[in-house]
């Protein structure tokens, strides 16, 4: 999300499922889409089929992907960036990229302030005592308040990005990377050719990119290679982010994570004290005279409409629609944060909802050494997990903890209606499967009534700021048990003035007339009707897809505004020509007076000409960013070995690790638990597998039946070394944990050279626990991953870390 939004302005996938079938290369890293999303899968069999596609897969295993894929890149985890870098530096030292493209929709020829810098490792703007980037450092060269254009002058950000990825040789990605240098040549000839027009590349990821101390920096480097190609907003095109569950992008458009409110605007911070502070800061100024900057120019619209969605007649111009209502953070509350508080006592308790932190958070043992310093716990689930249950754990002492667990139970989605949005960016909607049964009830029903109970007990005892609670709008038929189609109505907004619905966030105002609980989803359900309903699909495609190109815009809906493919101004050329008359995002129609084809990204009446606005709406820039100051670790991906690797990084041996990554021992005082090469000498990645869905399975007896018992995937020659059969149990440590389960060998993991030594990956599945029907020994692959967290959304170091291997 990070990542994206720093590049093009939104943080989601840029295309969709079917969209991938218009590819010409497709580029698979971080993700096995073959195994972990099947369905998906099939328009990128589709692309080959159809069109002969090229796919590539890079990938420590050798997976189902890998068998249909043209070619398998066995590449060590975590050094992503040394390879798109690798291409990167293709692209340009053969000029292969698609300059007009890159001139009129990237910020290529803004020129860079003389205080950028980066020298062995580091970039300008460091603070040794805090440990963080200061990003404001990363600008631009200004004239009369606006960027200076000139992509020939040295600092322009395109010299300064052939200086940067000069040294990303394809012998270095040889060393950094393990791919051989011939390997990755025939790989950069194909993505070179998608630099033409006629020609489009997609790149499809998952969480094995972003599951790093880099994770920003490694999507980031496959985005800026994308931009380079031209391939952004182009059918066939984009950066593709595969989500781990049917809603996990929901999750985030509706502010999951606890630094953003829905739509993704930022959290109040401290010292904000009223709207005007908050926009200084959080809404973007115009970088170019020709820039939309819609985000930044509407802000303030969605703002006000959500704390009217929020506070009804308590949000009101005298009081500045109750933004003094909202929590302004001085510190990181991320989920990691979370437990660092816990271990250090400071909080006493916690409520989890749906997810378990047990075996979902780095290093298992400390997440239960933290739960167990809470006063109390609270559960919201189908099914016992391993939090509900942490005081169970192997080698727990339920004497020892003292904390009180409640467990509360609630449906699973199959219990209720309601959308999911898919990683396309599809709300659709979902009917009730099957009847709740016994005590259960809907998540968002129990939410209601803890929050219903809090508000009696401030009416009761008062409190130091109660109307925050007290003053909470909750308009529905019963306050306690709101269902899932009024909260769908009040996400979308309505007009005050006339009490309708809105069909779009154009209508959104910032005088207090307008509501909207997430401003991207208005229009998904105005007076019409519920558009996530919508069903006219392939029974008549001559109908329900008259462009051919798949978009079925009656089909469910897409946010925003029912957009298929974000950024499709970029489809076509300065004059609003498609760059391939054959794969159409959008066209001008010079007789309409008006882009045709997907609903444009774009102001849908504003024609091509040298004054028209650039394409990319969403960024002060109105371009596409190739250097961004989005991210706190450099505004250029640069390649940082991850907190335990098996080698110095050879690009500049001293500046090894990313110096931005957030360690979260250190900072609390406690000991650094990390592994060095000598004594942990192998690189261990997690993932999942087709059979199971995380942790729920774990009470699915057919599930378990094809997959009944912890295992670790151990390459045969390594085997060989060790004296291990297929079977035999193994036991894989690391500096903060071990496991003892079943070795599977197998030659879908093998050695690789890495800066001329010899390195073996071992494949651990993230399934299993001590709950469940087949629980066995403390199975918990986050048992041996580092307590650490990127530096921009402090997400953990999941997909790379040092282990041993002894045979028991």
């Amino acid at each position: 999300m990070v990542s994206l939004a720093a590049t093009f302005g939104r943080g989601a996938m840029t295309n969709h499922w079917r969209d991938i079938r218009h590819a010409d290369l497709i580029l698979i890293n971080g993700a096995n889409p073959a195994e972990a999303h099947p369905v998906g899968f099939r328009w990128l069999m589709r692309a080959k089929l159809d069109r002969g596609a090229k796919m590539i897969h890079a990938d420590p295993r050798f997976t189902r992907t890998s068998a249909v894929s043209d070619t398998h890149l066995r590449i060590r985890t975590g050094t992503d960036v040394a390879y798109f870098g690798g291409l990167i530096n293709y692209v340009l030292e053969n000029e292969l990229y698609h300059k007009e493209y890159v001139e009129w929709a990237t910020n290529a020829g803004l020129v860079v302030s003389a205080d950028y810098s980066f020298t062995d490792g580091m970039f300008n703007g460091f603070n040794a005592e805090t440990g963080a980037y200061n990003p404001a450092a990363w600008a631009y060269e200004l004239e009369g308040g606006v960027a200076k254009v000139d992509v020939a002058h040295p600092r322009s950000v395109l010299n300064l990005l052939r200086e940067h990825y000069k040294r990303y040789t394809p012998e270095m990605v040889e060393r950094i990377t393990g791919i051989p240098r011939d390997q990755f040549l025939e790989v950069a000839k194909m993505v070179g050719e998608m630099g033409r027009p006629d020609k489009v590349m997609t790149i499809v990821y998952a969480v094995g990119l972003t599951h790093h101390t880099t994770g920003v920096q490694l999507i980031r480097s496959a985005a800026i290679l994308q931009l380079l190609l031209g391939n952004m907003g182009r059918p066939g095109g984009g950066m593709n982010a595969e989500r781990g569950h049917a809603n996990i992008q929901g999750n985030t458009d509706h502010a999951i994570s606890w630094e953003i409110l829905p739509g993704y605007l930022r959290i109040p911070a401290p010292g904000q004290k009223n709207l005007a502070d908050y926009l200084a800061v959080s809404a973007t100024k115009k970088l170019r005279p020709n820039s939309v900057n819609f985000f930044g120019e509407n802000y303030r619209k969605f703002m006000v409409s959500l704390l009217k969605a929020w506070y009804g007649d308590f949000a009101t111009p005298a009081n500045e629609f109750a933004f003094d209502y909202l929590p302004k953070p001085a510190a990181n509350s991320s989920w990691i944060s979370i437990y660092d508080q816990a271990l250090r006592n400071r909080m006493e308790g916690l409520l989890l909802s749906g997810m378990t932190a047990t075996s979902i958070g780095p290093d298992s043992n400390q997440v239960l050494k933290a739960l167990g310093n809470l006063k109390w716990l609270c559960v919201m689930d189908p099914f016992n997990t391993t939090s509900s249950d942490f005081w169970k754990a192997p080698g727990m002492d339920p004497a020892q903890v003292q904390t009180e667990v409640f467990m509360l139970p609630a449906t699973h989605w199959i219990e209720k209606d309601g959308s999911f949005t898919n990683s396309g960016r599809w709300a659709q909607w979902k009917e009730q499967v099957l009847p709740v049964e016994g005590e259960a009830r809907h998540d968002h029903w129990i939410l209601a009534e803890l929050f219903s109970r809090v508000q009696d007990l401030y009416r009761q005892q008062g409190g130091k700021f109660p109307d925050p609670v007290l003053n909470m709008s909750m308009p529905y038929r019963d306050a306690k048990r709101p269902e899932l189609d009024e909260i769908a109505r009040e996400i979308n907004g309505r007009s005050l003035t006339t009490g309708k619905r809105l069909d779009t966030f154009a209508a959104l105002l910032d005088d207090g007339t307008t509501t909207a609980g997430d401003w991207i989803y208005t229009g998904h359900y105005p007076e019409s009707g519920n558009l996530a309903k919508r069903r006219d699909g392939i029974q008549d495609p001559a109908k329900n897809d008259p462009t051919g190109m798949g978009y079925y815009p009656n089909w469910a809906w897409s946010w925003p505004l029912n957009r298929r493919v974000l950024y499709n101004r970029a489809s076509a050329d300065p004059q609003g020509r498609p760059w391939d008359p054959e794969r159409v995002g959008i066209a001008w129609d010079a007789a309409a007076g008006r882009w045709v084809g997907d609903v444009p990204d774009y102001p849908g009446t504003a024609a091509p000409g040298p004054d028209a606005p650039l394409p990319f709406i969403m960024t002060a820039e109105g371009t596409g960013r190739i250097f961004s100051n989005g991210v706190a670790d450099g505004p250029f991906p640069e390649h940082y070995e991850p907190v335990e690797a098996p080698i110095r990084n050879p690009l500049h041996p001293e500046v090894s690790g990313t110096p931005a990554a957030f360690m979260y021992d250190q900072k609390a005082g406690r000991e650094n638990r990390f592994g060095t090469v000598e004594e942990f000498p192998y690189v261990a990645t997690s993932y999942r597998l087709t059979e199971h869905e995380h942790y729920v399975t774990q009470h699915v007896d057919h599930l378990v039946q094809l997959q009944p018992e912890a295992f670790v995937e151990v390459p045969a020659e390594l085997a060989r070394e060790k004296g291990i059969a297929n079977g035999d149990h193994v036991r894989v440590s690391s500096k903060r944990g071990k496991l003892e389960v079943r070795a599977v060998v197998t030659n879908r993991l093998g050695a690789l050279q890495i800066d001329g030594k010899k390195v073996y990956q071992i494949g651990i599945p993230i399934h299993w626990g001590f709950v469940g029907i087949n629980t066995g020994q403390h199975w918990l692959a986050n048992a041996l991953t580092p307590f650490v967290g990127d530096a921009s959304s402090r997400t953990p170091e999941f997909k790379s870390f040092l282990v041993n291997l002894e045979k028991m």
